[in-house]
């Protein structure tokens, strides 16, 4: 069983940053591709950004390149979002994805969210 808790959501002024951590627990996890999600209200979920399990392929959406990063440390089945230069745009709940692949699919295994909030 996989399980995902993620952490460090906020409120944040436009132009500020914000780290989100996951913890991931789970057999299997460390042979997993790991990725960040988000959902503003009344819009679908959307992909953010993505890591393979070796850490050494990322992907990320275009309107987040060159402001947030991806991490993950494999000692602590823990994945990072970095994310600055934050804009209003950048608001919705963040979900935290595993499995053997999270990019161009629906991945196996959700967190329950974390809400990011940007202000202008």
């Amino acid at each position: 069983q996989v399980q995902l808790v993620e952490s460090g959501g906020g409120l944040v002024q436009a132009g500020g940053s914000l780290r989100l951590s996951c913890a991931a627990s789970g057999r299997t996890v460390s042979s997993y591709a790991l990725g960040w999600f988000r959902q503003a209200p009344g819009k679908e979920r959307e992909f953010v950004a993505a890591i393979s399990w070796s850490g050494d392929t990322t992907h990320y959406r275009d309107s987040v390149k060159g402001r947030f990063a991806i991490s993950r440390d494999k000692a602590k089945n823990t994945v990072y979002l970095q994310m600055n230069s934050l804009k209003p745009e950048d608001t919705a709940v963040y979900y935290c994805a595993a499995g053997p692949r999270v990019v161009a699919v629906t991945p196996l295994h959700w967190g329950q969210g974390t809400q990011v909030t940007v202000s202008s």
